[in-house]
């Protein structure tokens, strides 16, 4: 499958099957994570990986995750972010959604869905993970089969706007 297609073929679903994530697919997305360029390769990013039964439901103390059979927490580690010096801008959540982007393509791929999830209680995930106070969760990538297939290829005709509005040449 080509890029373009593997991303329009990429949708936010929100309601799963309780069929697990194979073992191998997970280490493929995991893979994607790990190829995923950061700012000065400081790789700044831990995932935690959440499958048990337990553990889900204290994610989902934190958030909805539509009952996803697999959720991984994308945290930023700020002590080995890069910081850019001219403004101190810190790479952490920029890092985080490059990898968390990455896993979302492969799952994709691997004809699995995922949803992004940034809606969620940052304290109680913390909390019931006992995250360090230098860990910061910024996201929530629930993984699974997709209970109502796949997203209309052909929706972006609809729902973007058009590259004209997006995109400007050397001038806004």
């Amino acid at each position: 499958m080509d890029f373009l297609n593997l991303a329009k073929k990429r949708y936010s679903v929100r309601s799963y099957t309780e069929q697990p994530v194979e073992a191998d697919k997970l280490e493929k997305i995991l893979e994607a994570a790990h190829v995923a360029p950061t700012a000065a390769n400081l790789q700044p990013i831990r995932l935690i990986v959440v499958q048990s039964e337990e553990g889900l439901a204290k994610v989902g103390k934190s958030a909805n995750i539509y009952k996803a059979p697999l959720a991984i927490i994308v945290c930023a580690d700020h002590e080995k972010a890069w910081v850019r010096p001219f403004d101190k801008k810190q790479s952490g959540d920029i890092d985080a959604s490059i990898l968390t982007d990455h896993m979302m393509l492969q799952a994709t791929e691997l004809g699995l869905g995922s949803v992004w999830i940034c809606y969620f209680k940052p304290d109680i995930l913390c909390e019931e993970f006992q995250l360090p106070a230098n860990l910061e969760p910024v996201n929530i990538l629930a993984i699974g089969y997709s209970a109502k297939g796949m997203g209309d290829t052909n929706r972006f005709d609809t729902q973007r706007i058009p590259v004209s509005q997006l995109v400007s040449y050397e001038k806004l």
